[in-house]
């Protein structure tokens, strides 16, 4: 099918990025070798959502969670996510995507920081936003929202009776990013694992049964598809 004649993609589309374990374990392979396999997924996947024209991507890279994985694991992961930043400042001014970063990055290792921190100022003034939900959770992020909030009424910038939805939207990381319209979960998995609990209110999921490694274009295009088969009510009739 011609790029013309496909459906118009959300503005926002967000992925689970699930199964890269599995997908190691099915061939006999370290999960190390399951997170490089997602790795290249998400490139794959990253550029044809720019060629689609979509706007806002966010994928769950580490959520707070992930830390209770064996040490091998979890720096393995660190490691990919190093190369990957590094290589993509490299190329940041021929693919010109705008990087963001939900979650707290302070767990992270000094050098991790600064690799975020400089791939989010260096692309601040690019269009096609790409947010990485890194050392993540949706309840944590709540909580961190409302610790913030608090904070302004303590120091008299705010006062509680001021609160409202909005309001609290902007506390949260993802503040200033539309909501997503479509939220995939690639593995066979039909849970949300504590991804985006605010924002996906009125999203549309779509669970897939191939595995993250796997995801190609082909089955982005029936996610999309999927969507425009949906009847958006947002609670009405």
């Amino acid at each position: 099918m011609a790029l013309s004649d496909k459906p118009t993609p959300p503005r926002h589309i967000a992925i689970i990025m699930d199964g890269n374990g599995r997908w190691a374990k099915k061939r006999g392979l370290p999960r190390t070798a399951g997170h490089a396999a997602g790795a290249e997924a998400f490139r794959r996947i990253a550029n044809y959502c720019r060629t689609l024209g979509v706007e806002y991507l966010t994928v769950y890279a580490f959520s707070t969670e992930n830390w209770k994985r064996s040490a091998e694991e979890v720096s393995g992961i660190m490691k990919l996510l190093r190369r990957y930043l590094e290589e993509a400042l490299r190329d940041m001014e021929k693919n010109r995507v705008r990087f963001c970063f939900f979650g707290d990055l302070t767990k992270l290792s000094p050098e991790l920081q600064a690799l975020c921190d400089r791939a989010t100022r260096q692309s601040e003034d690019y269009d096609v936003q790409v947010n990485f939900c890194l050392n993540y959770g949706g309840r944590d992020e709540i909580v961190q929202a409302a610790r913030r909030f608090a904070q302004d009424v303590k120091n008299g910038i705010r006062k509680p009776e001021e609160l409202s939805e909005e309001l609290l939207s902007d506390y949260l990381y993802s503040a200033g990013v539309p909501d997503p319209e479509l939220i995939i979960r690639p593995s066979g998995e039909m849970r949300t694992s504590n991804f985006l609990l605010w924002q996906s209110a009125y999203s549309e999921y779509v669970f897939m049964n191939v595995l993250w490694p796997d995801f190609s274009p082909g089955d982005l295009d029936q996610a999309i598809e999927e969507y425009h088969r949906r009847n958006r009510r947002f609670g009405g009739v």
